[in-house]
Protein backbone atom coordinates (compact mmCIF):
# COMPACT_ATOMS: atom_id res chain seq x y z
CA UNK A 1 0.00 0.00 0.00
CA UNK A 2 1.50 3.29 -1.13
CA UNK A 3 1.94 5.96 1.54
CA UNK A 4 0.41 9.35 0.79
CA UNK A 5 1.88 11.95 3.12
CA UNK A 6 0.03 15.24 3.59
CA UNK A 7 1.34 18.40 5.34
CA UNK A 8 0.08 17.37 8.78
CA UNK A 9 1.41 13.82 8.56
CA UNK A 10 4.51 12.59 10.34
CA UNK A 11 7.31 12.17 7.82
CA UNK A 12 5.99 14.78 5.38
CA UNK A 13 8.79 17.27 6.09
CA UNK A 14 11.50 14.63 5.93
CA UNK A 15 10.29 13.27 2.60
CA UNK A 16 9.88 16.65 0.89
CA UNK A 17 13.33 18.02 1.72
CA UNK A 18 16.40 17.38 -0.41
CA UNK A 19 20.05 18.35 -0.24
CA UNK A 20 19.70 21.91 -1.57
CA UNK A 21 17.46 23.73 0.91
CA UNK A 22 17.30 26.91 -1.18
CA UNK A 23 14.24 25.33 -2.82
CA UNK A 24 11.56 24.56 -0.22
CA UNK A 25 8.97 22.13 -1.62
CA UNK A 26 5.47 22.40 -0.18
CA UNK A 27 3.57 19.78 -2.17
CA UNK A 28 -0.05 18.84 -1.64
CA UNK A 29 1.10 15.28 -1.10
CA UNK A 30 4.43 13.45 -0.98
CA UNK A 31 4.56 9.85 -2.16
CA UNK A 32 7.62 7.86 -1.02
CA UNK A 33 7.59 5.30 -3.82
CA UNK A 34 9.18 1.88 -3.40
CA UNK A 35 8.29 0.36 -6.79
CA UNK A 36 7.45 1.18 -10.39
CA UNK A 37 3.79 0.32 -9.68
CA UNK A 38 3.70 2.98 -6.96
CA UNK A 39 5.18 5.57 -9.32
CA UNK A 40 2.50 4.71 -11.89
CA UNK A 41 -0.19 5.04 -9.21
CA UNK A 42 1.23 8.40 -8.11
CA UNK A 43 1.19 9.82 -11.64
CA UNK A 44 -2.37 8.61 -12.19
CA UNK A 45 -3.42 10.06 -8.82
CA UNK A 46 -2.02 13.44 -9.85
CA UNK A 47 -3.54 13.55 -13.33
CA UNK A 48 -6.95 12.46 -12.08
CA UNK A 49 -6.96 15.56 -9.86
CA UNK A 50 -5.39 17.97 -12.33
CA UNK A 51 -2.18 18.25 -10.30
CA UNK A 52 1.38 18.50 -11.53
CA UNK A 53 4.02 15.88 -10.77
CA UNK A 54 7.53 16.51 -9.45
CA UNK A 55 10.15 13.88 -8.73
CA UNK A 56 13.04 13.86 -6.29
CA UNK A 57 15.64 11.28 -5.34
CA UNK A 58 18.35 13.22 -3.48
CA UNK A 59 17.38 16.84 -4.09
CA UNK A 60 20.80 18.09 -5.21
CA UNK A 61 19.52 20.00 -8.23
CA UNK A 62 16.05 21.51 -7.63
CA UNK A 63 15.10 24.87 -9.11
CA UNK A 64 11.31 25.16 -8.76
CA UNK A 65 9.32 24.28 -5.62
CA UNK A 66 6.65 21.62 -6.08
CA UNK A 67 4.05 23.69 -4.25
CA UNK A 68 0.52 22.28 -4.42
CA UNK A 69 1.65 19.33 -6.52
CA UNK A 70 2.39 15.64 -6.12
CA UNK A 71 6.03 15.05 -5.18
CA UNK A 72 7.29 11.53 -5.81
CA UNK A 73 10.28 10.63 -3.67
CA UNK A 74 12.14 7.80 -5.41
CA UNK A 75 15.00 7.45 -2.91
CA UNK A 76 13.82 4.01 -1.72
CA UNK A 77 14.04 2.54 -5.23
CA UNK A 78 17.68 1.55 -4.80
CA UNK A 79 18.18 -1.65 -6.79
CA UNK A 80 21.41 -2.16 -8.74
CA UNK A 81 22.06 -5.09 -11.11
CA UNK A 82 25.50 -5.58 -12.68
CA UNK A 83 26.08 -7.66 -15.81
CA UNK A 84 29.87 -8.17 -15.78
CA UNK A 85 29.87 -9.92 -19.15
CA UNK A 86 27.99 -7.21 -21.01
CA UNK A 87 29.67 -4.56 -18.81
CA UNK A 88 26.39 -2.87 -17.97
CA UNK A 89 24.49 -1.78 -14.90
CA UNK A 90 20.76 -1.40 -14.46
CA UNK A 91 19.90 1.06 -11.72
CA UNK A 92 16.60 2.08 -10.17
CA UNK A 93 15.50 5.67 -9.70
CA UNK A 94 16.86 6.21 -6.19
CA UNK A 95 20.36 4.79 -6.57
CA UNK A 96 23.19 7.10 -5.54
CA UNK A 97 26.54 7.32 -7.28
CA UNK A 98 28.51 5.73 -4.45
CA UNK A 99 26.31 2.64 -4.34
CA UNK A 100 26.72 2.15 -8.09
CA UNK A 101 30.50 2.58 -7.87
CA UNK A 102 30.75 -0.03 -5.11
CA UNK A 103 28.57 -2.54 -6.94
CA UNK A 104 30.51 -2.19 -10.20
CA UNK A 105 33.87 -2.30 -8.42
CA UNK A 106 33.14 -5.85 -7.22
CA UNK A 107 33.60 -6.85 -10.88
CA UNK A 108 36.56 -4.61 -11.68
CA UNK A 109 34.31 -2.16 -13.51
CA UNK A 110 33.46 1.52 -13.16
CA UNK A 111 30.59 3.79 -14.20
CA UNK A 112 31.13 7.34 -15.42
CA UNK A 113 30.15 8.67 -12.02
CA UNK A 114 30.46 12.23 -10.80
CA UNK A 115 32.55 13.59 -7.96
CA UNK A 116 29.96 13.13 -5.18
CA UNK A 117 28.88 9.65 -4.05
CA UNK A 118 25.62 11.16 -2.73
CA UNK A 119 24.21 12.43 -6.04
CA UNK A 120 21.43 10.40 -7.69
CA UNK A 121 22.52 8.34 -10.69
CA UNK A 122 19.39 8.92 -12.78
CA UNK A 123 19.23 12.73 -12.64
CA UNK A 124 23.00 12.93 -13.05
CA UNK A 125 22.79 10.99 -16.32
CA UNK A 126 19.70 12.82 -17.57
CA UNK A 127 21.51 16.15 -17.23
CA UNK A 128 24.61 14.96 -19.06
CA UNK A 129 26.95 13.69 -16.37
CA UNK A 130 30.39 15.26 -15.98
CA UNK A 131 32.26 12.22 -14.77
CA UNK A 132 35.62 11.82 -13.09
CA UNK A 133 36.65 9.70 -16.11
CA UNK A 134 34.93 11.94 -18.66
CA UNK A 135 38.04 13.21 -20.44
CA UNK A 136 38.77 9.60 -21.35
CA UNK A 137 35.26 8.23 -21.96
CA UNK A 138 33.03 11.27 -22.55
CA UNK A 139 29.73 12.38 -21.05
CA UNK A 140 27.89 9.83 -18.94
CA UNK A 141 24.72 10.40 -20.95
CA UNK A 142 26.40 8.96 -24.06
CA UNK A 143 26.66 5.62 -22.26
CA UNK A 144 22.95 5.20 -21.50
CA UNK A 145 21.56 2.16 -23.30
CA UNK A 146 17.91 2.33 -22.28
CA UNK A 147 15.48 4.07 -19.94
CA UNK A 148 12.26 2.95 -18.27
CA UNK A 149 9.93 5.95 -18.15
CA UNK A 150 6.51 6.56 -16.60
CA UNK A 151 4.88 9.18 -18.82
CA UNK A 152 2.06 11.62 -18.15
CA UNK A 153 -0.57 9.09 -19.26
CA UNK A 154 0.49 6.80 -16.41
CA UNK A 155 2.07 4.24 -18.71
CA UNK A 156 5.48 2.58 -18.37
CA UNK A 157 7.63 2.82 -21.51
CA UNK A 158 10.95 1.14 -22.24
CA UNK A 159 12.83 3.70 -24.32
CA UNK A 160 15.79 2.86 -26.56
CA UNK A 161 17.45 4.30 -29.63
CA UNK A 162 15.42 1.96 -31.82
CA UNK A 163 12.07 1.86 -30.00
CA UNK A 164 11.63 5.64 -29.77
CA UNK A 165 14.66 7.50 -31.14
CA UNK A 166 13.29 11.01 -30.63
CA UNK A 167 12.34 10.46 -26.99
CA UNK A 168 15.64 8.63 -26.42
CA UNK A 169 17.47 11.66 -27.83
CA UNK A 170 15.52 14.12 -25.67
CA UNK A 171 15.78 12.24 -22.38
CA UNK A 172 19.57 12.01 -22.58
CA UNK A 173 20.49 15.56 -21.69
CA UNK A 174 17.06 17.17 -21.48
CA UNK A 175 14.97 14.81 -19.40
CA UNK A 176 15.47 15.98 -15.82
CA UNK A 177 11.90 15.94 -14.54
CA UNK A 178 10.27 17.40 -17.63
CA UNK A 179 9.24 14.36 -19.70
CA UNK A 180 8.24 11.79 -17.08
CA UNK A 181 9.63 9.79 -14.19
CA UNK A 182 12.65 7.71 -15.18
CA UNK A 183 12.37 4.68 -12.92
CA UNK A 184 15.39 2.78 -14.27
CA UNK A 185 18.47 3.21 -16.48
CA UNK A 186 20.71 0.73 -18.23
CA UNK A 187 24.23 2.13 -18.64
CA UNK A 188 27.67 1.06 -19.81
CA UNK A 189 30.45 0.20 -17.38
CA UNK A 190 34.17 0.42 -18.09
CA UNK A 191 37.13 -1.82 -17.19
CA UNK A 192 38.69 0.52 -14.62
CA UNK A 193 39.53 -1.07 -11.27
CA UNK A 194 42.07 1.40 -9.85
CA UNK A 195 43.36 4.96 -10.09
CA UNK A 196 46.38 6.98 -9.24
CA UNK A 197 44.37 9.69 -7.56
CA UNK A 198 43.71 11.97 -4.66
CA UNK A 199 44.25 15.62 -3.85
CA UNK A 200 46.76 18.20 -2.66
CA UNK A 201 45.90 21.23 -0.53
CA UNK A 202 47.92 24.42 -0.84
CA UNK A 203 47.76 27.29 1.64
CA UNK A 204 46.23 30.22 -0.27
CA UNK A 205 46.21 32.73 2.59
CA UNK A 206 48.74 34.69 0.53
CA UNK A 207 47.01 35.57 -2.77
CA UNK A 208 50.30 35.19 -4.61
CA UNK A 209 50.42 31.53 -3.57
CA UNK A 210 46.89 30.98 -4.89
CA UNK A 211 47.92 32.61 -8.16
CA UNK A 212 51.03 30.44 -8.39
CA UNK A 213 49.13 27.17 -7.94
CA UNK A 214 46.18 28.09 -10.17
CA UNK A 215 48.40 29.38 -12.97
CA UNK A 216 50.57 26.26 -12.78
CA UNK A 217 47.46 24.09 -13.00
CA UNK A 218 46.05 26.11 -15.93
CA UNK A 219 49.28 25.72 -17.90
CA UNK A 220 49.70 22.05 -16.93
CA UNK A 221 46.23 21.05 -18.14
CA UNK A 222 47.04 22.11 -21.69
CA UNK A 223 49.29 19.07 -22.12
CA UNK A 224 47.79 16.41 -19.82
CA UNK A 225 46.60 13.15 -21.43
CA UNK A 226 42.92 12.25 -21.62
CA UNK A 227 43.54 9.56 -19.01
CA UNK A 228 44.03 12.34 -16.42
CA UNK A 229 40.91 13.86 -14.89
CA UNK A 230 41.57 16.93 -12.79
CA UNK A 231 39.97 19.94 -11.16
CA UNK A 232 40.97 22.74 -8.81
CA UNK A 233 38.99 24.22 -5.92
CA UNK A 234 39.47 27.59 -4.20
CA UNK A 235 37.71 27.62 -0.84
CA UNK A 236 37.73 29.09 2.66
CA UNK A 237 37.82 26.03 4.88
CA UNK A 238 35.71 26.06 8.05
CA UNK A 239 37.39 25.93 11.46
CA UNK A 240 36.23 22.44 12.39
CA UNK A 241 38.11 20.05 14.69
CA UNK A 242 37.96 17.03 12.36
CA UNK A 243 39.87 18.87 9.59
CA UNK A 244 43.67 18.58 9.33
CA UNK A 245 45.41 21.38 11.22
CA UNK A 246 47.19 22.53 8.06
CA UNK A 247 43.94 23.55 6.37
CA UNK A 248 41.55 24.19 9.25
CA UNK A 249 40.06 27.68 9.00
CA UNK A 250 42.36 28.59 6.12
CA UNK A 251 41.84 29.68 2.56
CA UNK A 252 43.19 26.87 0.38
CA UNK A 253 43.53 25.63 -3.16
CA UNK A 254 42.72 21.94 -3.55
CA UNK A 255 44.05 20.27 -6.71
CA UNK A 256 42.39 16.93 -7.54
CA UNK A 257 43.71 14.11 -9.73
CA UNK A 258 42.21 10.91 -11.16
CA UNK A 259 44.60 9.11 -13.50
CA UNK A 260 43.81 5.71 -15.01
CA UNK A 261 47.33 5.06 -16.29
CA UNK A 262 50.18 3.39 -14.43
CA UNK A 263 51.07 4.80 -11.03
CA UNK A 264 54.64 5.56 -12.09
CA UNK A 265 53.32 7.75 -14.91
CA UNK A 266 50.81 9.39 -12.60
CA UNK A 267 53.55 10.21 -10.12
CA UNK A 268 55.53 11.85 -12.88
CA UNK A 269 52.53 13.85 -14.05
CA UNK A 270 51.73 15.28 -10.60
CA UNK A 271 55.35 15.87 -9.57
CA UNK A 272 55.12 19.48 -10.67
CA UNK A 273 52.60 20.13 -7.90
CA UNK A 274 54.60 18.32 -5.24
CA UNK A 275 57.42 20.72 -6.06
CA UNK A 276 55.10 23.60 -5.14
CA UNK A 277 54.94 22.39 -1.53
CA UNK A 278 51.40 21.18 -0.72
CA UNK A 279 50.36 21.15 2.94
CA UNK A 280 48.43 17.90 2.41
CA UNK A 281 48.95 15.17 -0.19
CA UNK A 282 46.67 12.13 -0.53
CA UNK A 283 47.58 11.28 -4.13
CA UNK A 284 48.39 7.58 -4.39
CA UNK A 285 47.32 4.28 -5.95
CA UNK A 286 43.73 3.55 -4.90
CA UNK A 287 40.93 1.12 -5.77
CA UNK A 288 38.28 2.78 -7.90
CA UNK A 289 35.74 2.16 -5.14
CA UNK A 290 37.43 5.01 -3.22
CA UNK A 291 37.01 7.58 -6.00
CA UNK A 292 34.57 9.60 -3.86
CA UNK A 293 37.37 10.49 -1.45
CA UNK A 294 39.15 12.58 -4.08
CA UNK A 295 36.71 15.50 -3.92
CA UNK A 296 35.36 14.62 -0.45
CA UNK A 297 32.28 16.79 -0.98
CA UNK A 298 30.02 17.69 1.97
CA UNK A 299 26.86 15.71 2.63
CA UNK A 300 24.92 17.95 5.05
CA UNK A 301 21.85 19.64 3.46
CA UNK A 302 22.30 23.41 3.06
CA UNK A 303 20.60 26.33 1.25
CA UNK A 304 22.99 26.59 -1.69
CA UNK A 305 23.16 29.06 -4.59
CA UNK A 306 25.44 28.60 -7.58
CA UNK A 307 26.46 29.72 -11.05
CA UNK A 308 28.54 28.03 -13.72
CA UNK A 309 29.80 28.59 -17.21
CA UNK A 310 31.76 26.64 -19.79
CA UNK A 311 35.12 28.18 -20.70
CA UNK A 312 36.95 27.92 -24.01
CA UNK A 313 40.22 28.61 -22.17
CA UNK A 314 41.62 29.14 -18.69
CA UNK A 315 44.88 31.10 -18.59
CA UNK A 316 46.83 33.43 -16.31
CA UNK A 317 44.58 36.35 -17.16
CA UNK A 318 41.50 34.33 -16.24
CA UNK A 319 43.19 33.28 -12.99
CA UNK A 320 43.84 36.94 -12.17
CA UNK A 321 40.19 37.88 -12.78
CA UNK A 322 38.98 34.96 -10.67
CA UNK A 323 41.23 35.83 -7.74
CA UNK A 324 40.41 39.53 -7.88
CA UNK A 325 36.69 38.82 -7.59
CA UNK A 326 36.90 36.09 -4.94
CA UNK A 327 39.22 37.77 -2.45
CA UNK A 328 36.57 37.74 0.30
CA UNK A 329 36.33 33.94 0.27
CA UNK A 330 32.56 34.16 0.60
CA UNK A 331 31.94 31.29 -1.81
CA UNK A 332 33.85 28.41 -3.34
CA UNK A 333 35.04 28.29 -6.94
CA UNK A 334 35.88 25.12 -8.80
CA UNK A 335 37.35 24.81 -12.28
CA UNK A 336 37.15 21.38 -13.89
CA UNK A 337 39.23 20.36 -16.86
CA UNK A 338 36.98 19.26 -19.70
CA UNK A 339 38.20 18.80 -23.28
CA UNK A 340 39.21 15.37 -24.51
CA UNK A 341 36.27 13.02 -25.01
CA UNK A 342 33.93 15.63 -23.50
CA UNK A 343 34.18 17.57 -26.77
CA UNK A 344 33.29 14.64 -29.01
CA UNK A 345 29.76 13.52 -29.93
CA UNK A 346 28.43 10.21 -28.67
CA UNK A 347 27.84 7.25 -30.96
CA UNK A 348 24.10 7.91 -30.65
CA UNK A 349 23.26 11.64 -30.70
CA UNK A 350 21.87 13.13 -27.47
CA UNK A 351 20.14 16.41 -26.75
CA UNK A 352 23.22 17.52 -24.82
CA UNK A 353 24.73 18.77 -28.06
CA UNK A 354 26.71 21.69 -26.68
CA UNK A 355 30.20 20.36 -26.01
CA UNK A 356 32.34 23.43 -26.52
CA UNK A 357 33.98 23.76 -23.13
CA UNK A 358 37.65 23.07 -22.42
CA UNK A 359 36.87 23.88 -18.78
CA UNK A 360 33.83 24.56 -16.64
CA UNK A 361 33.91 27.17 -13.86
CA UNK A 362 31.49 26.61 -10.99
CA UNK A 363 30.92 28.95 -8.07
CA UNK A 364 28.56 28.53 -5.15
CA UNK A 365 27.91 29.28 -1.53
CA UNK A 366 25.54 28.84 1.38
CA UNK A 367 23.10 31.63 2.22
CA UNK A 368 19.96 31.84 4.28
CA UNK A 369 16.95 33.63 2.78
CA UNK A 370 17.93 37.12 3.85
CA UNK A 371 21.48 36.75 2.52
CA UNK A 372 20.71 35.05 -0.78
CA UNK A 373 20.32 38.17 -2.93
CA UNK A 374 23.74 39.47 -1.92
CA UNK A 375 25.42 36.12 -2.57
CA UNK A 376 23.75 35.75 -5.96
CA UNK A 377 24.94 39.25 -6.93
CA UNK A 378 28.50 38.25 -6.01
CA UNK A 379 28.25 35.09 -8.09
CA UNK A 380 26.91 37.03 -11.06
CA UNK A 381 29.83 39.47 -10.85
CA UNK A 382 32.27 36.58 -11.02
CA UNK A 383 30.54 35.15 -14.07
CA UNK A 384 30.68 38.60 -15.70
CA UNK A 385 34.42 38.82 -15.09
CA UNK A 386 34.92 35.39 -16.63
CA UNK A 387 32.74 36.25 -19.65
CA UNK A 388 35.70 36.83 -22.02
CA UNK A 389 36.63 33.16 -21.58
CA UNK A 390 33.08 31.80 -21.55
CA UNK A 391 31.53 29.87 -24.43
CA UNK A 392 28.23 31.50 -23.45
CA UNK A 393 26.59 28.43 -21.97
CA UNK A 394 26.48 26.55 -18.66
CA UNK A 395 26.88 22.88 -17.84
CA UNK A 396 23.23 21.85 -17.48
CA UNK A 397 23.91 19.33 -14.72
CA UNK A 398 25.43 22.02 -12.51
CA UNK A 399 22.33 24.24 -12.64
CA UNK A 400 20.58 24.32 -9.28
CA UNK A 401 18.63 26.67 -7.07
CA UNK A 402 15.75 29.10 -7.51
CA UNK A 403 17.62 31.37 -9.95
CA UNK A 404 17.59 28.92 -12.88
CA UNK A 405 15.64 30.65 -15.64
CA UNK A 406 14.46 29.37 -19.00
CA UNK A 407 17.09 31.52 -20.71
CA UNK A 408 19.90 30.20 -18.52
CA UNK A 409 18.82 26.62 -19.17
CA UNK A 410 18.46 27.17 -22.92
CA UNK A 411 22.02 28.50 -23.10
CA UNK A 412 23.22 25.01 -22.18
CA UNK A 413 21.96 23.61 -25.48
CA UNK A 414 22.47 24.25 -29.16
CA UNK A 415 19.79 26.72 -30.34
CA UNK A 416 18.16 24.24 -32.73
CA UNK A 417 17.88 21.64 -29.99
CA UNK A 418 15.90 23.93 -27.66
CA UNK A 419 12.88 23.89 -29.99
CA UNK A 420 13.36 20.20 -30.73
CA UNK A 421 13.19 19.47 -27.00
CA UNK A 422 10.08 21.62 -26.71
CA UNK A 423 8.40 19.62 -29.49
CA UNK A 424 9.16 16.31 -27.74
CA UNK A 425 7.67 17.81 -24.59
CA UNK A 426 4.49 18.78 -26.45
CA UNK A 427 4.12 15.24 -27.78
CA UNK A 428 4.95 13.30 -24.62
CA UNK A 429 3.42 15.63 -22.02
CA UNK A 430 0.84 17.82 -23.84
CA UNK A 431 -0.88 18.99 -20.63
CA UNK A 432 2.40 19.80 -18.86
CA UNK A 433 1.96 17.36 -16.01
CA UNK A 434 5.71 17.43 -15.35
CA UNK A 435 5.95 21.18 -14.86
CA UNK A 436 8.42 21.36 -11.97
CA UNK A 437 11.86 21.38 -13.53
CA UNK A 438 14.75 23.59 -14.59
CA UNK A 439 13.90 26.74 -16.47
CA UNK A 440 10.41 27.29 -15.11
CA UNK A 441 11.37 30.09 -12.70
Amino acid sequence: MTDYLFPNDSGYDTERRGYNLSVDHKPEVVIPATSVAEVVDAVRHATSRGLGVAVQATGHGPSVPADGQVLINTSRMDGVAIDPVARTATVEAGVRGGALVRAAAEHGLAPLNGSSPEVGVVAYHLGGGIGVLGRQFGWAVDHVRSLDLVTADGELRHVTATSDPELFWALRGGGKGSLGVVVALEIDLHPVARLYGGGMHFDATDPSEAERVLSTWAEWTRTTPETMGTSVLLIQMPDLPFLPEAIRGRRVVHVRFAFTGEAVDGERLVSRFRELGPVTDTVAEMPYAQVGTIHAEPTTPVPFHARNTMLHAFDKAAVAELLAETATGRYLVEVRHMGGAFTRPGVVPASLGRRDGEYVAYAGGVAETGEAASLVADLDRLMARLAPWSTGGPAVNFLSGPDVTAARLAAGYLPADVERLAEVKRVVDPTDVFRTHHGRA
